[in-house]
């Protein structure tokens, strides 16, 4: 090879090493919170690395081949140096380790090799492809969100990722790939801190205590599971042998942020009321790290102070509630290089918060506010830590242990949970039976309390034998949920409003009496208690060096999930969920500058608490229907507000939810449910263009197998109509076996199966005469997405990062979650309640983006002025007309149906449907986000001083972002009127200002 191609070899590597990997070594992986090095240098040759700023120091000899590799080094810049026989081979190296990649460098095969000055690449100038080739990552530093205009969240930096959209429902959230927002998994420096209640959520550190992100999109190795959606990976900051210290203040003054608009329906009245919100925020970080015995013990510690003073109106504009939440986060990091070949860490931080809102009366017409009607208080977060060993065993094997807890309460409670009841109504309600007053005397619906708790141990290997990496390890997780949950005002009453013409049948199967021309239903929700679920995984992977420029690497992981009741027993454990990955990368080339990848990975999804406290828990769900019979007028605090007099019952009273016990959980469980699955296949392709310009090319396939729902088994083979079981947590369209009446007698008395796909509904003529059974669909759920991506790595001068995502998302059943129907009770949801309710139902997805455009970069002007961008553009997600009833037998839910000829009829064969299926109505708009900042940098002697000014949304786009999608609300030949209304919007512009000082 000529010293030319030897130079550029080593230029391209170098730059690699933030994350794209020379194949000429073993292929490089990483744990949760750190990274490695890896190359060649000559055989025997004494390898050792050290941090310049802890002094950390490890050393190995490089094997019989020359290859040498260093695991689990904390994320930073190294010095390398080799040797043999006491004699230097060359100069040394500086290197950079990011979060969760490996850095590749070659010490030259011989003495008299070219060697080559350390080349620094700053920031994140990485392609979004994983550059280990088993994974679709990318990386963001704090430096690159410093120079960026980034909100200060976890869920801004996952979105910089490409394939990765914004929730369009209520409840929120991010989607990766396709899945819905209820499948993702969070993680900081290796504590998995994911909301295991709804897996809606995570804890969150103050957003300075962060120091790297890695945002895994797809193809993420065997150590990460229990996720079918994308991995957000962070590590924190740490101390050094350098005494540092800074402030930040962030400022958000609520002037500075545009108002959102109210919103009018056709006939010009006003249903969402949002021009008169408002929200201010302060914040201020101080923090400081050093020695605390030099090259062996660092601390980092933070704190910041926040000030936030949201105030929003309700959407009828007649109360308003002013927020106020002032609470301390802190967080911190001590490390102790015990020795050069044992590390201890501890991290924690708090994110818990307590929040304030004080509820007025409020005249919209005149922005006056007036008597205070409520306090509402909430607390949220809480305590999270974990500790860490990492042990260089011998030179080929190395270990790393951690143990950790995880914190999240949630508390929700205000002054009239015990004299006042929520009352809600829809707009067609509203429209006839206005009361010209508030509803109810609350805004709090739910008095609620849950403390959450994670548990989490694991222990990862790594053992270099030959041309094999073999990495293995355990982890073990035990989730308990205490929980408490009822709602406000007398008797524990929820009160909504509907209209309905007389002859209508209602949620209940009973039928609208004469006279009346609306109804009220009355519900209780009440359950307690605590409640585990245990998780626990085994895997191990051998990364196999086939050839100089080929790698194969084989993994499986093994996972299981134990749910269980109040009293600790099993109620839903599955074992033995194998999940096979499989990868190779290839070096085209030679020099690493070339390369083409792929991967196949199986990904299990586990069941969340919500379906512990739900199910098995005692839950009492009570709905009864009363025709409405007026108002009732009632004053409180100066305040006058109506409660719905309550006339007939219609219908019997509905605990088909919950009764307030707990059951036979084995007529409730399939005894042999299949978890939740997915398979996903990737296949791509990186070249480096020159040590700044790298380009890439992807494709994923992903597809979901199975689906855990509740579904109502009302009919058996062995005993037809007569066979009812119930509600049961399964897998629709597959055999489900639960306890039951084996021998018709109407006492369950053993076990039997029931082939869902088939079987399992009973259907009757208008008669009441049993005409047989309806079996379920199967759940399906696809996404075949292309990646094209172009990136410019920082120089100081600018950078530049821009992807394109088109992808295809189709399907009957996106996730856990509904976000079309705005649903998040995870994991019960109504697409399988009955057979009909998913008929038809095949479709483009809620999370279905076509097209999906991503840019970001910074431009210095000069050495103190910066400008940075952050663009996005998406397409909109399908628009789909949801009806009531079926051209069969069922009269609720939101199906693929609307009735367009007798809808009046009681009977349902004499009903005419036509099919609505998904998509039918079209996409959302198109978003556009443009964020925009600019920087001024002072450095002075021993620190620098730093003002950002970031603009986010700056054109101001309130686009529609959800509609209401409920074509029909009844079983009528009409289309509700607040069809296609929105109902989510853009968050309108606002402006940020930070000052930093650190030194």
């Amino acid at each position: 090879m000529s010293s030319t191609r030897t130079l550029r070899r080593k230029v391209i590597c170098i730059a690699l090493g933030l994350g794209l990997a020379s194949l000429g070594a073993p292929m490089a992986f990483a744990g949760n919170n750190d990274g490695s090095v890896v190359g060649h240098a000559q055989p025997g040759a004494v390898i050792t690395v050290v941090s310049p700023a802890t002094g950390l120091t490890r050393t190995i000899t490089a094997d019989q081949r020359g290859n040498y590799r260093f695991p689990f080094l904390p994320v930073g810049e190294y010095t390398l140096s080799a040797s043999k026989d006491g004699q230097p081979l060359g100069q040394p190296r500086t290197v950079t380790v990011s979060l969760g990649n490996a850095t590749t460098l070659d010490l030259g095969a011989s003495s008299n090799a070219t060697e080559l000055s350390a080349i620094q690449v700053t920031g994140n100038g990485l392609p979004v492809i994983d550059v280990t080739s088993t994974e679709s990552a990318t990386n963001v530093s704090r430096a690159e969100l410093v120079r960026l205009p980034v909100d200060q969240n976890v869920t801004s930096v996952a979105l910089l990722a490409p394939g990765v959209v914004k929730g369009n429902a209520s409840f929120g959230g991010i989607s990766f790939g396709g899945s819905s927002i209820a499948e993702n998994a969070f993680y900081v420096n290796g504590l998995n801190v994911t909301d295991f209640y709804n897996r809606n959520g995570f804890s969150e550190a103050p957003f300075a205590f962060y120091d790297q992100f890695q945002v895994k999109t797809g193809g993420y190795s065997v150590e990460f599971g229990r996720t079918t959606g994308g991995v957000v990976n962070a590590v924190a900051r740490s101390g050094t042998n350098e005494f540092k210290g800074g402030m930040e203040v962030t400022l958000e003054p609520g002037n500075w942020h545009s108002r959102a608009d109210d919103q009018y329906d056709a006939n010009g009245n006003r249903y969402l009321t949002a021009s008169h919100d408002q929200a201010s925020l302060v914040k201020t970080n101080v923090w400081a790290s050093g020695p605390i015995v030099k090259d062996k013990l660092f601390i980092f510690a933070m704190y910041e102070a926040r000030g936030s003073t949201p105030r929003n109106t309700n959407n009828a504009g007649t109360t308003l509630t002013a927020n106020n939440s002032d609470t301390g986060f802190w967080g911190t990091t001590i490390d102790w290089n015990i020795t050069d070949s044992n590390v201890l860490q501890l991290m924690a931080f708090s994110d818990k918060n307590k929040n304030t809102g004080d509820v007025y009366s409020y005249n919209y017409d005149t922005n006056t506010i007036g008597t205070r009607t409520n306090k509402v208080f909430s607390d949220t977060g809480g305590k999270d830590w974990a500790l860490t060993w990492t042990s260089y065993l011998t030179n080929d094997l190395s270990m790393k242990l951690m143990y950790g807890r995880n914190e999240r309460e949630a508390f929700t409670r205000s002054q009239l949970d015990i004299g006042c009841n929520y009352v809600s109504a829809n707009n067609a309600f509203l429209q006839i039976h206005d009361p010209g007053v508030q509803l109810g005397c609350t805004s709090s619906s739910t008095v609620y309390e849950r403390n959450d708790v994670r548990k989490q141990a694991r222990a990862d290997f790594e053992w270099t034998l030959g041309d094999h990496l073999l990495r293995f390890g355990y982890d073990h997780e035990n989730d308990t949920s205490d929980y408490s949950r009822h709602y406000a005002g007398p008797g524990a009453f929820y009160y909504n409003l509907y209209a309905a013409d007389p002859g209508d049948t209602i949620s209940n199967g009973g039928v609208m009496p004469a006279g009346y021309d609306a109804y009220v239903r009355a519900r209780r929700y009440e359950i307690a208690g605590t409640f585990t679920t245990k998780n626990a995984a085994y895997y191990i992977e051998d990364s196999w060096k086939v050839t100089p420029n080929l790698v194969l690497n084989a993994g499986v992981r093994n996972d299981s999930f134990d749910n269980q009741d109040a009293a600790g027993k099993s109620y839903i454990k599955m074992s033995r969920q194998i999940a096979p990955r499989l990868g190779f990368s290839w070096d085209v080339a030679g020099d690493g500058s070339t390369k083409v990848f792929g991967n196949l990975g199986r990904y299990f999804l586990p069941v969340a608490n919500v379906i512990n406290i739900k199910q098995a828990g005692g839950l009492l769900d009570e709905r009864t229907y009363y025709a409405f019979d007026g108002w009732d007028y009632q004053t409180l605090n100066g305040v006058q507000y109506a409660i719905p007099k309550l006339g007939p019952q219609i219908g019997a009273v509905d605990t088909s939810q919950g009764d307030g016990t707990v059951g036979d959980l084995r007529s409730e469980v399939d005894k042999n449910m299949d978890p939740v699955y997915q398979d996903e296949a990737i296949l791509g392709f990186q070249q480096m263009i020159n040590s700044q310009w790298s380009w890439g090319v992807s494709g994923t396939y992903r597809r979901l197998h199975n689906a855990i729902d509740d579904m109502e088994i009302s009919a058996t083979s062995q005993c037809g109509e007569n066979g009812y079981i119930g509600w049961v947590m399964a897998n629709p369209g597959k055999k489900v076996t639960v306890w039951g009446d084996t021998n018709c007698d109407g006492t369950a008395d053993g076990y039997l199966t029931v082939d869902t796909s088939k079987e399992g509904w009973a259907m009757y003529d208008a008669d009441g005469k049993y005409l047989g059974q309806r079996g379920w669909v199967k759940p399906k759920r696809t996404y075949a997405a292309l990646e094209l991506q172009l990136n410019r790595a920082w120089d100081e001068k600018w950078s530049m990062n821009a992807s394109y995502t088109m992808s295809w998302n189709r399907g009957n059943a996106e996730g856990p979650v509904n976000s079309d129907t705005d649903f998040d009770d995870t994991g019960r949801t109504e697409n399988f309640d009955d057979p009909w309710v998913n008929l038809g139902g095949d479709g483009y997805l809620p999370n279905d983006r076509r097209h999906q455009f991503k840019l970001r970069g910074t431009y210095a002007l000069t050495p103190h002025w910066q400008l940075g961008a952050d663009m996005s553009a998406a397409s909109g997600g399908p628009i789909t007309g949801f009806g009531v009833g079926n051209p069969y037998d069922a009269t609720n839910y939101h199906s693929y149906f609307v009735c367009v000829q007798n809808c009046d009829s009681p009977v349902s064969e004499d009903r005419v449907y036509a099919r609505s299926p998904r998509g039918k109505y079209g996409r959302l708009p198109w978003t556009f986000t443009l964020n925009t900042g600019i920087s001024y940098i002072q450095p002075f002697d021993g620190g620098e001083f730093r003002i950002k000014l970031a603009v986010y949304n700056l054109l101001n786009q309130k686009r529609t972002t959800a509609v209401d999608q409920d074509l029909q609300t009844s079983i009528s030949n009409s289309t509700s009127e607040t069809f296609r209304q929105p109902l989510g919007f853009q968050s309108p512009r606002f402006t940020q200002l930070t000052m930093s000082v650190n030194f």
